[in-house]
């Protein structure tokens, strides 16, 4: 799991974890996926090292709980890690937001750094899933 990208999550989450897993239409949408059976609307992220608190930025969580509010779906936030596959119902959650310096991007070499207001989700508040 440690060089799973997010179409490998989401290969697992569809084979093992969800029965009616569906792609975003939009592939810039601030959700990536959609489960029709138990109306998760969810974010994916998938860390190549583990990390005990795992971050959640506050723009994708806004907008996460914006849609699945209007929709009456549940707001889902699931990373993998080398240590195991992790899910966070952010109904459930209180995130503590905080400004950090972080990559704009982890796809490129050249990294360019930006301010980004994030938290730091505890993974003892998620469910391990695998």
């Amino acid at each position: 799991m440690d060089k799973w990208k997010e179409k490998d999550l989401f290969e697992w989450l569809n084979e093992n974890y969800y029965k009616s897993l569906v792609n975003s239409k939009n592939p810039i949408s601030r959700w990536d996926c959609y489960d029709i059976e138990t109306q998760n609307r969810i974010e994916l992220k998938c860390r190549r090292k583990h990390y005990d608190t795992l971050i959640l930025e506050k723009k994708k969580f806004d907008a996460l709980i914006l849609e699945s509010n209007k929709n009456f779906d549940i707001p889902i936030y699931i990373n993998s890690t080398p240590n195991g596959i992790y899910l966070f119902n952010l109904n459930k959650i209180e995130p503590k937001w905080f400004v950090k310096s972080l990559p704009a991007t982890t796809e490129f070499k050249k990294r360019i750094w930006v301010k980004k207001e994030v938290a730091e989700l505890d993974v003892k508040q998620s469910i391990k899933i695998k």
